[in-house]
């Protein structure tokens, strides 16, 4: 396994290429992408669909390996894994927030929340605590024994960041973390991101088509056509 640990970097990507099939029916989603996350960050990546933006988020996620190039996550060379390797960096490292919350929706919050401890092997007194301590910084303290279903659509979406930082995961990827709300509750939303960035110190990478979401973030990343077009300091600060 390749480590070259620097203790600002936490993400590198080194000419990255994504190709799915072959011959004629070849698609090029990546075309050789390079950038540097450090720890810390709140980086939102743009672009129209097809751009190439989520096929990167699933390498950073490592739902999905390059086809060429290298990912590095503090330091370790990614593809250099196994797939159990793979399955525990996301268990241990990464927490998840989409778009569809992916809560399941005869279980109560506390227990979506409890979810990934539960896959750690956490006992049960842990987790419920934990969960608790989640709950109560997205600000849904009271709300733990409801379903989904007793949930307001942005409610549902603290209880999926609930469950992302239960963890206490060093990188948050959030895919369009606001698509199905309404403007006060993405802006609701997004103050969470912001504070959990601010105030934990979570490295925070957010697909979002909304420029008024991506103000959020210190730093934009545009694709188009599976290459970076721009990538520098986010000047439209919320």
């Amino acid at each position: 396994m390749t480590d070259v640990r620097n203790n600002h970097v936490l993400i590198e990507l080194r000419e990255v290429k994504k190709i799915y099939g072959e011959g004629h029916a070849a698609m090029h989603a990546l075309r050789g992408i390079s950038f540097v996350i450090e720890r810390g960050e709140f980086v939102a990546v743009m672009g129209p669909s097809g751009s190439g933006k989520s096929t990167c988020m699933n390498i950073l996620g490592c739902l999905d390996t390059p086809s060429s190039g290298l990912y590095l996550f503090d330091g370790v060379e990614v593809g250099s894994l196994s797939r159990e390797g793979r399955a525990l960096l996301r268990r241990d490292h990464l927490g998840f927030v989409f778009q569809g919350y992916n809560l399941l929706s005869r279980t109560s919050a506390m227990e979506n929340v409890e979810l990934p401890l539960f896959y750690r092997g956490m006992h049960l007194h842990e987790r419920k605590a934990l969960a608790i301590a989640a709950l109560t910084a997205v600000g849904l303290n009271g709300w733990e024994r409801h379903s989904p279903s007793e949930l307001s659509g942005g409610q549902q979406q603290r209880v999926a960041i609930a469950r992302a930082i239960v963890t206490d995961p060093e990188l948050l990827l959030a895919d369009e973390p606001t698509g199905n709300l309404d403007s006060v509750r993405s802006r609701e939303i997004m103050d969470l991101l912001a504070g959990l960035n601010s105030d934990r110190g979570i490295t925070i990478v957010m697909v979002t088509h909304d420029r008024e979401m991506a103000s959020y973030a210190k730093r934009i990343i545009r694709f188009l056509d599976g290459v970076i077009v721009n990538d520098g300091p986010n000047g439209e600060t919320a």
